[in-house]
């Protein structure tokens, strides 16, 4: 359902989609356009697992952005349904925005090109350019880029270090449709605070474990109660196996204080408001391929 407003003729709002390879840093440039740290982002791969919109509004237009999870071979039914996200992404796509890790053959993303099949206008990102330090290699590659891809719009950007992100928006603008807006202009995202919590929680996982924890992992909000003085908030952690568990928790508890400390911390920043947080580990054999557990944790495509 739209939401309408007073507003010119001339007033743009269109779905800007974001896709490319796990860790090309799609989560960094959203953060990076929106100003506000509304995803997480990790050094690991497959770091986001939904599709999140994200939505900047202006006087005169309204760009709804989409995150994606990375592109990737499914190995287990949670990242089919990751996928499943990434093709729905394609069919209300207004424009399209790849991003490319620049320190990668470009092709990278002719491979996920190709199976994307793209048919709206497109702006190809080749993104860590702080990481290309010889500046005739990085001139080099965006006229090679242009040249393999001609009906794309190519752009060299770094969207950790915020450079040249500035000139992504009249790149959209040039192509973005005239309509009103979608949502209300104090809109920042079509998900509720309860997700943002447990993403918030499950980025301190990626940021704290090793090897394949993170991966093993779910976070499940189970209450979320508001106090004048505080939110009183009990978070499930869901692990694979009962090792997993063990490791989760540290020895003598240590990890999982640490955890509910650095989540506590973040989550307050995001609510602007105290929090008392309560973490709970629960072992869920196989999880990641159990349809039932996937759509209890908001799987649902």
């Amino acid at each position: 359902m739209h939401f309408y407003q007073a507003m010119s003729t001339s007033h743009q709002a269109g779905f800007v989609n974001i896709f490319g390879a796990p860790n090309a840093g799609k989560s960094t440039l959203l953060n990076a356009l929106l100003g506000e740290n509304l995803v997480i982002t990790s050094h690991k791969v497959q770091t986001t697992r939904h599709r999140i919109l994200g939505i900047l509004t202006e006087k005169d237009y309204q760009i709804i952005f989409s995150d994606t999870p990375g592109i990737m071979e499914p190995k287990y039914k949670l990242h089919e349904k990751m996928m499943r996200q990434v093709k729905s992404a394609l069919e209300d796509a207004d424009i399209a925005i790849l991003v490319h890790d620049c320190t990668l053959p470009l092709e990278d993303i002719e491979t996920i090109a190709a199976s994307l099949k793209l048919k709206v206008p497109t702006l190809l990102l080749l993104n860590k350019t702080d990481l290309i330090k010889d500046k005739k290699a990085l001139e080099t590659l965006v006229t090679t880029a242009a040249s393999r891809f001609p009906k794309w719009e190519v752009l060299a950007v770094s969207a950790q270090q915020k450079n040249d992100i500035e000139k992504i928006i009249p790149h959209i603008l040039k192509h973005l449709p005239v309509a009103p807006p979608f949502y209300p202009e104090d809109s920042m995202s079509d998900r509720p605070v309860r997700f943002f919590v447990s993403e918030l929680i499950r980025q301190q996982i990626f940021e704290l474990y090793h090897e394949e924890i993170p991966y093993h992992t779910a976070v499940i909000i189970q209450s979320f109660e508001e106090k004048p003085t505080l939110n009183v908030i009990k978070a499930e952690i869901i692990v694979s196996r009962e090792t997993q568990k063990i490791i989760l928790i540290g020895k003598g508890g240590s990890l999982i204080k640490q955890l509910g400390i650095r989540s506590r911390e973040k989550i307050e920043e995001f609510l602007q408001a105290k929090v008392h947080l309560e973490l709970f580990v629960k072992v869920r054999p196989k999880w990641r391929d159990n349809e039932n557990y996937l759509k209890e944790y908001g799987y649902n495509n």
